[in-house]
């Protein structure tokens, strides 16, 4: 079966921190680009990184830049955001997705996983 699963959510106090991870099921994750929605309840999913099949490319959205780094480890067809200095509007539910290109562009993207819950809260 054809799929992400991710984990490492939680809750956790402004300011700190979370590594959260997404691991491919049923498919070679070096094939692909892979990106890192949010979505938080009321709002549109929103792209907020994104990692070329090689990892020498990344990009993020304005709203993460300098606080969130994406990688991955191919060999364990897993990719990886990390997320420091962590705001209450970060608060989502935070999935990946594939794509043929490292973009910015949600619309290259296919088969989101379930998400994990990122909670931050005093």
């Amino acid at each position: 079966q054809l799929q992400f699963v991710e984990s490492g959510g939680g809750l956790v106090q402004p300011g700190g921190s979370l590594r959260l991870s997404c691991r491919a099921s049923g498919f070679e994750l070096p094939s692909y680009a892979i990106g890192w929605f949010r979505q938080a309840p009321g709002r549109e999913r929103e792209l907020v990184s994104t990692i070329s099949r090689s990892g020498n490319f990344a990009n993020y959205a304005d709203s993460v830049k300098g606080r969130f780094a994406v990688s991955r480890d191919n060999a364990r067809n897993t990719a990886y955001l990390q997320m420091n200095s962590l705001k209450p509007e970060d608060t989502a539910v935070y999935s990946c997705a594939r794509a043929h290109v490292a973009s910015m562009n949600q619309r290259e993207y296919e088969l989101f996983g379930q998400g994990t819950q990122v909670t931050v809260s005093s």
